[in-house]
């Protein structure tokens, strides 16, 4: 069983924010930025693919609260929502969640994106292969 089912099944002890029949919130023992949480489905998902509609609607509905209740209750500057989905894109357990990342005028943490200079015809093939 992962760890945070176990969580979610009370297993083991856990700093929980918000708690319902199917969603569970709770600090990061990592904490990025000071007030970083986790949301979670109870029921076991390994990552976005996997998630149906209405779990993904409910833990997304208690992502949006928690970041605003988060974001007045600590007086961040802005939240970050962050999902990683499988090892190279970050992902290190594989229990679907969100990070929920209270962002601080001068906290350290760094998340960049590298900028691809595409052409005309090079967004339109790339898009063909979305849609496909």
């Amino acid at each position: 069983m992962c760890i945070f089912c176990m969580i979610a099944n009370g297993e083991i002890p856990t700093n929980k924010v918000y708690e319902d029949e199917n969603v569970l919130a709770f600090l990061d023992l990592s904490q990025a930025t000071l007030g970083h949480t986790l949301v979670i489905p109870k029921k076991h998902f390994d990552n976005i693919y996997e998630l149906d509609p209405e779990t993904a609607s409910n833990v997304f509905k208690v992502t949006q609260k928690l970041a605003k209740q988060i974001k007045l209750n600590l007086k961040a500057d802005g939240v970050n929502i962050l999902n990683n989905n499988e090892p190279q894109a970050g992902q290190s357990i594989n229990h679907f969640h969100i990070h929920i990342l209270p962002r601080y005028k001068d906290d350290d943490l760094k998340i960049t994106f590298t900028e691809h200079k595409l052409t005309d015809q090079e967004f339109k093939d790339l898009l063909v292969k979305i849609k496909k």
